[in-house]
């Protein structure tokens, strides 16, 4: 024992800030708990993140934190593959269909998640401006484990269908109504109400200018990339060109300030709509997808603290959070399919995979955390604010763990599999 804890020590001392070391451990790491996950019948996802964990400065620390704070582009560009996956899948064909039920269903289950935990958290005694604030971040959906589940699963149809859609729509609407609840809440926590710069509307335009611009710039990137391959035949060359447009793309959104995930998905779905011959695309860049999805799952997990079950008013808190969010999202889903007239195994199933939820979240947390708005506000509303922090950390924490296995049991249950 006392050589495990010394050969340890050795790695960490001269490894535990190398990046190259640290993806291959990644990596590495990432592949053997995903396999042990498998064998108890878990997603690979679940193993990725426990594997991240146990890397972590949380448990041994053979990653140092600055080595995951440097790989942030291997998040943003797993991002930008997840969100060109899910534009692929809004074939105007199909939109016919299904575009309005689809639009119902993501309003009706956002709108259900933000009242549920709104009225949890005040139940609990939470006033009532911050209960606002995590019910508005609690409408966020993440797609990445979504999408990998449907990829390991290889399912299709109409269900599938139906979940891109919700999830593709779902932080477009998370970002419009945090704003919304941002703008009224902000200057009376700051206590500024008056004169205050940030006004209600003016939040609203920001969004939707947002939300535009990354559609725009999304667009543009698909016209783009369909007419420098439309005359392409050999693979490497579309690859190439492919590769380095979706890498463009994403950074381009991040000096904008603009969402990489709109950009992205509106590059797949104008892709996807051009021509047919478009689908090559995807299917040539398939191949690289797994060990960036692996990276980006163990990354998440080494951004997961046990710091937070040190505190029971965030572990109960958290809970209701949790709880509450669910059963909003869940029922939401079911009352707009019953309404829609959807298939029983879109009404029954389809709520359980919309119970991941990660980075959006902890982006709309931070930015209320560090916002200019609440720079000079009272001490007491501060300290709130990193007891909001930590509750939404407790809630990911869990969503990471138990999500992919939620969201797997719903679209077996749900889909078509191969």
């Amino acid at each position: 024992m006392q050589f495990v804890l010394k050969f340890f020590e050795l790695i960490k001392y001269f490894f535990s800030q190398h990046i190259v070391f640290g993806t291959g451990m990644l990596l590495l790491a990432g592949y053997f708990a995903g396999r042990i996950a498998e064998k108890f019948r878990l997603p690979a996802i679940t193993g990725y993140i426990l594997a991240g964990l146990v890397l972590s400065d949380s448990v041994t620390g053979i990653i140092h934190q600055t080595v995951a704070l440097r790989m942030t582009s291997i998040t943003e560009i797993a991002l930008g593959m997840i969100a060109i996956t899910i534009g692929a899948e809004f074939e105007i064909s199909r939109l016919r269909k299904s575009g309005l039920t689809i639009m119902i269903m993501t309003i009706f289950q956002a709108l259900f998640a933000f009242f549920f935990v709104v009225i949890g958290l005040v139940i609990m005694k939470m006033e009532f401006s911050y209960a606002l604030i995590l019910g508005a971040i609690a409408t966020a959906t993440a797609p990445a484990a979504t999408v990998v589940i449907v990829k390991d699963l290889r399912a299709r149809g109409e269900f599938v269908d139906y979940l891109y859609g919700i999830v593709a729509l779902d932080d477009a609407f998370c970002v419009i109504l945090f704003s919304i609840i941002f703008a009224l809440v902000a200057p009376a926590l700051a206590g500024t109400i008056a004169g205050h710069e940030s006004t209600i509307m003016s939040s609203i335009a920001h969004a939707g200018l947002e939300i535009l611009s990354s559609c725009l710039l999304g667009a543009i990137s698909g016209f783009l990339l369909h007419k420098f391959t439309r005359d392409k035949y050999r693979l490497n060359e579309i690859l190439i060109i492919s590769i380095a447009s979706i890498f463009l793309t994403i950074s381009i959104a991040i000096v904008l300030n603009l969402s990489l995930l709109i950009a992205n998905m509106m590059m797949g779905a104008v892709l996807v709509n051009l021509s047919h011959r478009n689908k090559r695309i995807f299917r040539v860049i398939e191949p690289l997808t797994p060990p960036l999805f692996a990276l980006f799952f163990v990354l998440a997990g080494t951004e997961l603290h046990l710091y937070v079950f040190t505190k029971l008013a965030v572990i109960l808190f958290g809970l209701m959070y949790i709880l509450a969010r669910f059963a909003g999202k869940y029922m939401g889903t079911w009352i707009s399919a019953f309404l829609t007239k959807t298939s029983a195994g879109i009404r029954n199933y389809l709520g359980f995979c919309l119970f991941p939820q990660a980075g959006v979240a902890i982006g709309l947390v931070l930015f209320v955390q560090t916002s200019p708005v609440l720079l000079n506000a009272p001490e007491i509303v501060k300290e709130t604010m990193v007891f909001i922090v930590n509750i939404v950390l407790f809630s990911i924490f869990i969503n990471e763990l138990i999500g992919p296995m939620i969201s797997k049991f719903g679209i077996v249950r749900g889909a078509e599999l191969e």
